[in-house]
């Protein structure tokens, strides 16, 4: 019977050692790593589409976060994809002050 009641203590210590802590380290998002060839197709994007319509921008004209809805609104007028319209954003955020 005693060495019942000590397996049981033993196992239960075991148990409780072994469950996670309260307090887990957080998950943290890789940060996405732009290369010099996207920022470099990032720009062949801008110059080539966006001068169709209208004179090109300087990228220090705006903020990254001012261009964020400005390439989201022209990505849609001028048709191009998601994949497209974030490798632009990129180009011009890289630049931005």
């Amino acid at each position: 019977m005693k060495s019942k009641i000590v397996t049981v203590a033993l196992l239960a210590i075991t148990l409780y050692s072994c469950g996670g802590s309260k307090s887990a380290t957080p998950i943290v998002d890789a940060k996405k790593v732009v290369t010099t060839t996207s920022l470099e197709e990032g720009k062949s994007l801008y110059e080539s589409n966006c001068a169709k319509c209208h004179k090109l921008y300087d990228a220090t004209d705006f903020s990254k976060e001012e261009w964020k809805p400005i390439v989201g609104k022209m990505q849609k007028k001028a048709h191009l994809t998601d994949e497209q319209g974030t490798m632009i954003y990129n180009y011009l955020a890289s630049k931005a002050n």
